[in-house]
């Protein structure tokens, strides 16, 4: 909305082109963002449910009481902020749409006497993950650049929705998984989206870096890296109560339009390798989980012994992390991480 603005008032008055400047939508979605969240969580998660505890999980009885399903709070921010910044689009409403439905299904899983089923779960996961894989693609062949391939690729709509529908339905899965101890979930996937959003700005979406980088220029690049800035901002706000102790917890209302959405971002980037990347202990964290139960339950194959997942509860059941530790470890390995696989990523094309 503030671009169309910025463009039909900017000869009338010299600062509406500031509407028109990226950077600034970006600066002003993640400030918006992060103030709105930090503003508005704590006078009305009195009206969230409060969390029950998990079993198996360690110190679950620590969050018992504690209001979760914060992301019925700030994903509804998040979307109106993007709708304020970000250049409209039908496409782009389709995907908020989607955003808002995945936070739908995890407040209903949140606030049900011992949560939904796994497969009821998976299946509406598998639906959300479908649609927004037939948005992105606009049901027309999309170019996907890859690693060992100097030639971008341009798969058929069928092609691309199959593969974009796992890796999304995985990065929601491997999300909702991370989201167990105080300030993890939010911390990583805020990283991840600041990554994605510089590269869908910088690299993709800047017509002569991505030519020197020899991979394909998205013209919306830019665009999504708006909205990846805009849910930096929230998370920001969101962690301001969350950070240990927490006083609120996300829920799988906030968790799942992440993954959602992190899924979603990487596709935009044209590069389905990026979720290794960019989120690489999001999913050893949680999908590695989600391998080991699918293979003993539909296949009685057991795998990686007596590692339990989470892995964040392996380390602090079996080796005795504390939650600060096990938070700052992993972000120090999704920041040191991250930049040096882009670079082998970009230079070994």
């Amino acid at each position: 909305m503030l671009y169309f603005l910025g463009e039909y008032f900017a000869d009338t008055a010299g600062p509406f082109r500031l509407f028109t400047s990226y950077i600034f939508l970006c600066g002003l979605g993640t400030a918006l963002g992060a103030s709105l969240t930090w503003w508005l969580l704590p006078k009305y998660w009195h009206l969230l449910p409060t969390d029950k505890g998990k079993k198996f999980a360690v110190d679950a009885d620590k969050s018992i009481g504690k209001p979760v399903s914060a992301g019925v709070i700030f994903i509804p921010i998040f979307v109106l902020v993007s709708l304020l910044v970000v250049p409209f689009n039908m496409m782009f409403v389709g995907i908020l749409c989607c955003v808002l439905a995945a936070m739908l299904v995890g407040y209903l899983d949140d606030r049900a006497i011992g949560g939904w089923s796994e497969y009821r779960l998976g299946a509406l996961d598998l639906v959300l993950a479908i649609l927004a894989s037939m948005i992105i693609c606009q049901m027309q062949p999309y170019v996907i650049w890859l690693p060992l391939f100097k030639d971008p690729i341009l798969f058929p709509p069928w092609l691309f929705i199959m593969g974009a529908t796992v890796l999304i339905w995985v990065s929601i899965n491997a999300t909702n998984c991370t989201d167990g101890v105080d300030g993890l979930s939010a911390s990583l996937s805020g990283m991840a989206m600041l990554f994605l959003g510089g590269i869908l700005y910088v690299i993709v979406g800047h017509i002569a870096i991505s030519s020197y980088l020899l991979v394909p220029h998205y013209e919306q690049g830019a665009d999504w890296a708006i909205m990846a800035f805009v849910m930096v901002g929230c998370l920001t706000g969101y962690l301001w109560h969350n950070s240990y102790p927490s006083a609120v917890l996300m829920g799988d209302a906030g968790s799942r339009p992440i993954g959602l959405l992190l899924g979603i971002l990487v596709l935009a980037s044209g590069n389905p390798f990026l979720i290794l990347v960019v989120a690489f202990v999001v999913l050893v964290n949680g999908a590695t989980g989600l391998i080991k139960v699918a293979l003993l339950r539909f296949f009685k194959i057991g795998i990686f012994g007596q590692i339990r997942y989470p892995l964040h509860d392996h380390v602090r059941h079996n080796m005795g992390w504390s939650n600060t530790q096990v938070l700052v470890r992993f972000m120090l390995l999704q920041a040191v991480g991250t930049p040096i696989l882009l670079v082998l990523l970009l230079k070994i094309r």
